[in-house]
């Protein structure tokens, strides 16, 4: 975009080479759009309305770059969409007026700080929580039947300073190979979650006779039992009774050493590594809220910490916009190999990547996945592309990272905050539902008719800027504040109403048997 004001209007053109504007809002046949142009039918706010003809099989454009072919013949003032809007891969990456330009982005100011918990190996937490992981879905129950004996006000007056005790299951660990990439990835996930700085200490939790055996995941992971991370096996302990008696003394210990942990003390901002998400886009995704967030990744980037894009099947024809901020080629070639990978997955169970864009998205007014990836990569601001991760893979560099994941939300945020994420932005259109225990997540809203409908579940209203109240660049460093204040202790509206518990989610990959 030319400004970082959003000019006023019933549509918004957001570049020269587009033959299509945005509606503002919902609008009415016949309504005048442009000198000497109406609109032909009615246009759903954030939909698609053709500003000049686009005959059949040309190119269509936004941002300045493709987003399909033409199906059918466009007149002036149509409606575009899925019934004249068709994907194409062969044709994505295709520019009409000039790709994002890629910079440095803003010069470093004064050092940032935030309130964090030291941990005595000197990493730093956002939040202060008792975990219990489960190797396998057999000991799911016992998991959370330990974690159920600490909730209530109970908890606070006795252990101070802790936000909890959250038992994460999941589906996997059996009915696998006991070896193989999926087991590696699954063992990656846990051993991530079970040495997260968020977690003060961790009781993992086992049936005995799993395909995920506890002592080979932490063999494998190079983790050893100890204070902080306490093993027990359902079949060596007892049974469920025995289990719980035991996981409840240990998580207590735990708690003790949680409470001890949680005075909070001003840590530069560079011990940030967030997590970058969207969820329930819509069109106006690409305009407001993740943009934004562009501008306070690249101010959380000056400051030396780390913003982790993911979700690989939606960054899908806007690659190249992040291969032309490759810090090297390495990197670039990392990211090629990674969408390659998924083209031949996608095709080997017969699917297409112009899956993506689900039902909501759709009617929220994006058509294709070219055109909800060039808004998704609007979160990575404008910094070089320091490094592509693996699923749930540590992040160590500092700057901007591609982690690469699917593009469903909770198994994307669970491979983030296995990586060290110690904070979620995650914005949306349609309205989302999300957190992700141990770690905070900002839900950020990309227009103002969801914020009235959902403001108990959003922090900020990025609708602000299509309202003409705010520019980007200011929207962009009131999110890096908000940010920080998070990261400092500060509720999010997810975790006042609890969520956070049900979304951990690991990658599964290959055959169950």
């Amino acid at each position: 975009m030319p400004d970082t004001r959003l000019a006023q209007g019933p549509i918004l053109r957001l570049h020269p080479a587009d033959p299509i504007a945005i509606a503002r809002h919902d609008l009415a046949p016949d309504v005048p759009i442009g000198p000497d142009l109406t609109t032909a039918e009615a246009i759903p706010a954030g939909h698609k309305v053709a500003v000049a003809p686009v005959a059949a099989g040309n190119l269509v454009y936004k941002y300045g770059q493709v987003i399909g072919v033409a199906s059918a013949d466009i007149a002036a003032g149509a409606h575009v969409h899925d019934h004249n809007l068709a994907f194409d891969a062969t044709v994505r990456g295709r520019i009409g007026g000039g790709a994002q330009a890629a910079s440095s982005g803003p010069a470093p100011q004064a050092q940032e700080t935030f309130l964090g918990i030291v941990r005595p190996d000197g990493r730093v937490a956002t939040r202060n929580y008792v975990g219990v992981l489960t190797s396998v879905n057999c000991s799911a129950t016992v998991a959370r039947a330990i974690a159920d004996r600490f909730r209530g006000p109970d908890l606070a007056e006795r252990w101070p300073g802790v936000d909890g005790v959250v038992a994460l299951t999941h589906q996997s660990g059996c009915g696998m190979a006991s070896d193989g990439a999926a087991m590696d990835l699954l063992r990656r996930t846990l051993a991530g979650y079970a040495t997260h700085p968020n977690f003060a200490g961790v009781v993992l939790v086992g049936l005995g006779c799993e395909a995920n055996q506890i002592d080979r995941l932490l063999q494998a992971e190079g983790l050893a039992g100890g204070e902080r991370l306490r093993p027990l096996v359902i079949q060596d302990e007892g049974g469920t009774s025995a289990t719980i008696r035991q996981g409840v003394e240990a998580v207590e210990r735990l708690l003790d050493r949680a409470a001890a942990e949680a005075v909070r003390h001003p840590v530069p901002a560079a011990h940030l590594t967030v997590a970058l998400q969207c969820g329930g886009s819509d069109a106006f995704s690409g305009l407001t809220a993740n943009p934004a967030l562009g501008v306070a990744v690249d101010h959380l980037v000056a400051q030396g910490g780390a913003g982790v894009l993911a979700e690989t099947p939606e960054i899908y024809g806007a690659e190249h916009l992040l291969l032309a901020r490759a810090a090297s080629d390495r990197v670039a070639d990392r990211l090629r190999g990674k969408i390659a990978w998924w083209e031949r997955y996608a095709a080997a169970g017969q699917a297409s990547l112009d899956n993506n864009p689900s039902p909501g998205n759709k009617a929220g007014g994006l058509t294709t996945i070219l055109e909800k990836s060039l808004g998704a990569v609007a979160k990575a601001g404008h910094t070089p592309l320091v490094d592509v991760a693996d699923y749930a893979a540590p992040v160590t560099a500092r700057g901007l990272v591609f982690m690469d994941t699917p593009g469903y939300d909770p198994v994307s945020v669970t491979g983030q905050v296995a990586g060290g994420c110690n904070l979620v932005v995650f914005t949306t259109g349609r309205g989302s539902c999300f957190g992700c225990k141990p770690v905070p997540s900002l839900k950020l809203c990309t227009n103002s008719a969801t914020w009235r409908r959902m403001a108990e579940d959003m922090d900020l209203n990025c609708g602000s800027v299509l309202d003409g109240e705010a520019d980007l660049d200011a929207l962009g460093r009131r999110i890096f504040r908000l940010i920080l204040d998070t990261a400092s202790g500060q509720p999010t509206k997810s975790e006042l109403l609890g969520y956070g518990d049900a979304e951990f989610a690991p990658w599964v990959l290959g055959v169950t048997v």
